[in-house]
C-alpha cells in the first residue's frame, strides 16, 4: 500500500523543515510519494518565494532587469542546500528560468518554479526520483484541466516510479506551456498523485493540527475534528469554513481515498481524518459551525402562492437574467424568501431594475429586501440519530436574545442553516458552540 504526503509551504520554508519533512517520510515506509509547495513564509514579515517570482516577473512585463529581483529566490534555495549538506545545484535552473523569462514565458511559468526547484531539492535530499508535474499533470487546448489524461499518463509514470516527489501546483498545456491551477493548486496536485497511485492515505501536511470544530477567531480555543465525512467537509467548505478547496479534494472523493490533515510541526497529533462515510456515534453531536455575512433576502407574499403553477419558475428566470444565483430559499404556503450574496443585488439602479422586473412578473401582495443578514451552518453526522438538535440550537439562541429571521434544513439532516441579523453573528456561533461542544465536553479536575 502506498500513502501520497504533500506539504505546503511553511512546512517546507527553509532547511530545518526540510529536516522535519523528511523524518516524518522516512517514519513510514508507505509514504512513498510527496508533493511540495514551494518555500513559504519563514517569519511574519517573509516573503513566501511565490511572490518574489511574481515580482520579477512583473519587472521582465516592464523590460526591466530582474536579475535584482531573483536574487532573494536563489539565496533562499542555495541556503537550504547549504545547510542540508546537498550536492545537487541549481545554477542551471536558475539560468533556464532566466532564460524563458526573457523568451516571454507566461505568468504560470513564473509561479510555478517555485515548486519546481523546491521539488528537485526534496527528491534529491530523500534520494527519491524527480518527477517534473508538467510531465504528468495536463490541461486542453481551452486551458481546462484534463483528468482523464492526466491520471492514465500520470498513473503510467508513477507504476514504474517506486518513490518520488512530484512538485504541486502546476501542469502542461499540449504544446508544453506551463499553467497552474486556481485555487488549492498543490492540494488539488496531491490528490490527482493519490488518485493515479491508487493510494491508501493522501496525507497533508500543513501548520496546523487538523481542522476546528468553530473559527478560532470567534471562539477561543475551539475543540477539533477528529473524523469528519467529505459530505460535511462540504457543508462547511460552502460556508466558509478555512477547509480544502472542493476542487482539491474530488479527485480522493471519486477514489474514496481518505485524507489525513496533519501538522508538521506536531507530526504526532492525530489531526483530522476525511473519509467517504463514518457512522454517527461521533465525539460530539454537531462536527462543525461555521459561517459568512453579507447575505440579503428577497421576500415575497402573495395569497394561494403555492397553487399558482410556474410561480417559482418564473421567479427564479427572472434572478437568472439578473445574475443572481439563489443560496437558500425556504418557502410557505403564501410566501417565499431567496437568500442571496448581497453583492449580486448591484447597486440601487440595478436593484430598482431587479424589484420592477420581479413585481412585473410575479405580481406579489408584498415584496421587500431585507439587507444585513449572516447565514450559519450547524453541520453534523450525529444530528440524524438524535432528537432535539434544532430545539437545542433555537434555545441557545433564544437564550442569548438573539432573534432567528430564516430557518433551512435539508431531508438529509446533516446540516440546519440560520439566518440572523449580522450583527448577532459572532455571538451566535459562540452560543451554538457552548450549547454542543462545551456543554459535552467532560470536566477536568
Amino acid at each position: 500500500m502506498s500513502k501520497v504526503v504533500k506539504f505546503g509551504g511553511s512546512s517546507l520554508a527553509d532547511a530545518n523543515q526540510f529536516k522535519k519533512v523528511a523524518e516524518i517520510i522516512r517514519a513510514d515506509p508507505e509514504r512513498v510519494y510527496v508533493v511540495p509547495s514551494a518555500p513559504g513564509k519563514r517569519f511574519k514579515d517573509d516573503t513566501k518565494v511565490t511572490d518574489l517570482l511574481y515580482q520579477c516577473y512583473e519587472l521582465v512585463l516592464t523590460g526591466e532587469d530582474f536579475a535584482k529581483a531573483f536574487a532573494p529566490v536563489r539565496e533562499r534555495y542555495n541556503e537550504i542546500i547549504k545547510e542540508l549538506g546537498l550536492k545537487v545545484s541549481l545554477e542551471e535552473e536558475y539560468v533556464k528560468i532566466g532564460q524563458s523569462f526573457r523568451a516571454g514565458a507566461n505568468r504560470d511559468y513564473a509561479a510555478s518554479r517555485g515548486e519546481y526547484l523546491n521539488g528537485i531539492l526534496l527528491a534529491d535530499y530523500l534520494g527519491f526520483a524527480f518527477v517534473d508535474a508538467a510531465k504528468g499533470i495536463f490541461f486542453d487546448s481551452k486551458g481546462n484541466f484534463d483528468a482523464a489524461v492526466t491520471n492514465a499518463c500520470l498513473g503510467a509514470i508513477l507504476e514504474k516510479t517506486p518513490k518520488a516527489v512530484i512538485p504541486g501546483f502546476y501542469g502542461a498545456m499540449p504544446d508544453g506551456t506551463i499553467k497552474t491551477f486556481s485555487r488549492g493548486g498543490s492540494d488539488f496536485t496531491g490528490s490527482l498523485v493519490a488518485k493515479a497511485a491508487g493510494a491508501s492515505l493522501y496525507e497533508n501536511w500543513t501548520d496546523v493540527s487538523g481542522f476546528l470544530v468553530a473559527d478560532p477567531r470567534i471562539v477561543d480555543k475551539p475543540a477539533g475534528i477528529e473524523v469528519i465525512t467529505y459530505s460535511e467537509l462540504r457543508e462547511l467548505s460552502y460556508m466558509g469554513a478555512g477547509v480544502l478547496h472542493e476542487d482539491a479534494i474530488f479527485p480522493v472523493r471519486s477514489a474514496n481515498i481518505p485524507i489525513n490533515i496533519k501538522n508538521t510541526n506536531a507530526p504526532d497529533d492525530a489531526g483530522t481524518l476525511i473519509v467517504p462515510t463514518a457512522d454517527s456515534n461521533t465525539k460530539f453531536l454537531v462536527t462543525g459551525i461555521a459561517g459568512k455575512k453579507d447575505f440579503s433576502a428577497i421576500s415575497i407574499e402573495k395569497d394561494r402562492l403555492n397553487s399558482e403553477n410556474g410561480f417559482m419558475r418564473r421567479m427564479l428566470q427572472v434572478l437568472e437574467n439578473h445574475g443572481i444565483f439563489p443560496e437558500h430559499m425556504p418557502t410557505g404556503i403564501d410566501t417565499v424568501s431567496v437568500v442571496v450574496n448581497s453583492h449580486e443585488l448591484g447597486d440601487a439602479d440595478n436593484r430598482a431594475k431587479l424589484v420592477n422586473r420581479l413585481k412585473d412578473v410575479l405580481r406579489p401582495d408584498h415584496f421587500e429586501i431585507i439587507d444585513g443578514l449572516a447565514l450559519i451552518a450547524v453541520v453534523g453526522r450525529g444530528m440524524k440519530s438524535k432528537k432535539g438538535t434544532a430545539t437545542r440550537v433555537f434555545a441557545a439562541l433564544s437564550h442569548a436574545e438573539i432573534n432567528v429571521r430564516m430557518i433551512d434544513q435539508g431531508s438529509s439532516e446533516l446540516n440546519i442553516i440560520i439566518g440572523i441579523d449580522e450583527k448577532d453573528f459572532e455571538k451566535a456561533i459562540k452560543v451554538i458552540y457552548d450549547m454542543f461542544i462545551l456543554s459535552e465536553q467532560p470536566e477536568t479536575k
